[in-house]
Parts: C-alpha cells; sequence; structure tokens
C-alpha cells in the first residue's frame, strides 16, 4: 500500500507541474524551444517555480511521509526528463535548465513547506 500510495504522489506531483508546463506552451502559442521574449522566460520561470512548489506539496499531502524522500525522488523525475530532453532537443533551452536548476529545487521546497507548516 505505501509503494502504491507513494508512486500515486510522485505521478501527481509531476502531473501538476508537466500539465500546468504544457497548458501554458499551448495557450500562449510558443515553442518551448524557440527563441522567447525575456518577458516570456519571466513568466515561464514564476510559472514553474509555483507549479513544481504546488507538486512537491501534493506529493507530501498525498504519500504522507515524515521526510523529504518522495520529493527527492520528485525532483529527481524532474530534473531526470528536463535533462534528457536537454540532450535530445535542437534549440533554446531556456525551460530544460530552469528546470533542472529552479523547477526541481522548488518541489523539494514545495514538501518541506508543507513538512513544517502543515505536518505536526
Amino acid at each position: 500500500m505505501n509503494i502504491l500510495r507513494n508512486s500515486i504522489a510522485v505521478i501527481s506531483g509531476y502531473a501538476i507541474f508537466v500539465i500546468s508546463a504544457v497548458l501554458l506552451f499551448r495557450m500562449s502559442d510558443i515553442d518551448p524551444h524557440a527563441d522567447p521574449s525575456l518577458g516570456f522566460i519571466i513568466l515561464t520561470v514564476i510559472h514553474g517555480l509555483l507549479f513544481s512548489f504546488i507538486g512537491g506539496l501534493l506529493t507530501q499531502l498525498i504519500s504522507k511521509p515524515a521526510t523529504l524522500a518522495i520529493n527527492y525522488v520528485l525532483a529527481g523525475i524532474i530534473a531526470g526528463f528536463a535533462t534528457f530532453s536537454l540532450f535530445k532537443t535542437t534549440g533554446n533551452h531556456y525551460s530544460q535548465f530552469t528546470a533542472i536548476f529552479l523547477f526541481a529545487p522548488a518541489s523539494l521546497l514545495g514538501g518541506f513547506t508543507y513538512l513544517k507548516k502543515f505536518k505536526k
């Protein structure tokens, strides 16, 4: 049961992050690998930080552990897929670098915040 709960937690946290990113790029009609404007990069960073943080919170909420271990798994998956995409795609790679260096750590911060603020 614990493995199933943790798997659902990580998948749900990752889905929050990915689905929101896909929606952002689809709704703005901007190719994630094209050269974006500075304004769009800032929007993407704020959006990604927010939804990776929420994904980290959700992962903790579903899995109910007392440690950040499950959030390290989520962060590893976010960074891992971004690294894979970095090597497999052409064009501008700002979205992959921000996922690796900002969004993955933000998911850890989301889990940490949940543990400190909501888990007593």
